[in-house]
């Protein structure tokens, strides 16, 4: 990205709030202290010895930890991960790949060296694994936020695995991506052929996903492609939203080619290259040029765990609209069809916990608000497709069932429904099961 205007700042490090009186001030004499004048000789002995500090740690060495300017014009602690040369540049003169230690891995960037304070510079720490909390470290409002827009990639790595992982995936290879009519910018390292190692943009195709390194490469494709919609089968369409299913063994190039794109959305996520027990249901936005992607869920075909879902994203421009809570939603409904529970793949990452844990507890409230009478867990299980122990934890962690005679029993105030269901917030997009139409894979012959 490029580098954000020095604001400027104040003898403390933050930005001075009235420009026009610094300037203004710049053009009075040195202000006394007891008494005391700083003299230009003084002022300029301190000016060379800052230089010479800062000269003599150029260039930072990989692990050093600085504070950064951001997109919000804020200072922030970073952790240097890469550096390369800039072109034309001095010996000194490096752009850097840093961590907000802050923040999600996703926010990690190439900055400039005019964005970093290096009056905060400390000492390379030598450590092969930031620490995991610390880089997920978050407020409840930014979860919530993540949550409603985006469910991240299912972390199924053990701590070797992980430390493997973040090794090999630190930099980002692919900086933006067109798809469609929008440009955006990616989150993670995919693992691209190496032909394309060279490449910081990408140019997909919306319909096939082939994916290029020009422009001029995607604009010859789509004069030839025929494809306005998935390759696949459209099962549900209700106004202007469409769902498709493709067969990961019948369109393989696409499935592989829709793994290298989520992975640039998805951390910590295995990348299946053989996308032949897989389905892919993808949604759209239909209009009169066709049907455009706006995310996606897989499921093994069979899955001896009952996992209805193994991986799923909503892609950045169409965050914030409910579709991933729609897809969550949608991937119950064909539990239902198929006349069995559902639970998604395990381990749920804690960002994927909470969005399920919002859904189930949207879903069960619901029930429990217009049920007259006792209910059981096995009962809400038949009725939601949800598997018990989801049924179970869910109402658990919202204090709604109690523990009688050995047997779990439900106690739903109707005062503690109400309060719940205000504090679980919308539930997106609803599913009208009516225009789902649809064979389990089962039967399909």
């Amino acid at each position: 990205m490029g580098s954000i205007g020095t604001p400027p700042r104040a003898e403390n490090g933050s930005a001075n709030p009235n420009p026009a009186t610094a300037a203004c001030d710049g053009d009075r004499k040195p202000q006394s202290v007891d008494g005391y004048h700083a003299s230009s000789n003084e002022r300029t002995l301190e000016s060379d010895v800052s230089k010479k500090r800062k000269s003599s740690i150029l260039p930072l060495e990989v692990g050093t930890r600085v504070m950064c300017r951001w997109r919000d014009s804020k200072y922030h602690p970073v952790k240097v991960i890469e550096r390369r040369r800039t072109h034309c540049g001095g010996p000194n003169d490096y752009e850097y790949y840093v961590h907000y230690t802050e923040f999600n891995r996703r926010l990690d960037e190439w900055v400039k060296l005019d964005q970093l304070d290096l009056d905060s510079v400390e000492a390379v720490v030598d450590e092969k694994v930031e620490d995991k909390v610390t880089s997920l470290k978050m407020t409840r409002h930014q979860k919530r936020k993540i949550d409603e827009t985006h469910v991240e990639g299912h972390e199924e790595l053990d701590a070797a695995s992980l430390r493997e992982h973040e090794e090999f995936t630190k930099v980002k290879n692919i900086a933006t991506i067109e798809l469609g009519r929008y440009e955006i910018e990616t989150w993670y390292f995919s693992p691209f052929p190496p032909e394309y190692n060279d490449s910081l943009k990408l140019y997909f195709c919306e319909f096939c996903l082939n994916f290029m390194k020009r422009k001029e490469q995607l604009q010859r494709h789509m004069r030839k492609c025929d494809l306005k919609h998935p390759p696949g089968d459209e099962i549900y369409r209700s106004g202007t939203l469409s769902m498709f299913e493709v067969d990961g063994k019948k369109n393989k190039v696409y499935g592989q080619n829709l793994c290298y794109l989520a992975k640039l959305f998805l951390d910590h996520k295995t990348l299946y290259y053989d996308v032949d027990l897989f389905l892919f249901y993808i949604l759209c936005e239909c209009d009169d040029r066709g049907c455009h992607m706006v995310g996606y869920f897989s499921k093994e075909k069979h899955s001896e765990e009952s996992y209805n879902l193994a991986c799923i994203l909503t892609l950045p421009p169409y965050q914030r609209k409910g579709y991933g809570k729609f897809l969550i939603a949608f991937s119950y409904e064909l539990s239902k069809k198929e006349g069995k529970v559902g639970t998604p793949e395990r381990p749920l990452s804690d960002l994927g916990l909470l969005s399920y844990r919002g859904y189930w507890t949207r879903v069960l409230l619901d029930i429990l608000k217009k049920h007259k009478g006792n209910i059981s867990i096995k009962e809400l299980s038949d009725m939601t497709a949800i598997k018990a122990e989801d049924i179970l934890t869910t109402l658990q962690s919202l204090e709604l069932i109690q523990y009688r005679k050995g047997q779990h029993v439900i106690c739903a105030d109707p005062k503690v429904l109400d309060r719940h269901l205000k504090a679980a917030g919308r539930g997106g997009l609803d599913v009208d099961v009516s225009k789902l139409i649809w064979t389990p894979y089962k039967d399909q012959g």
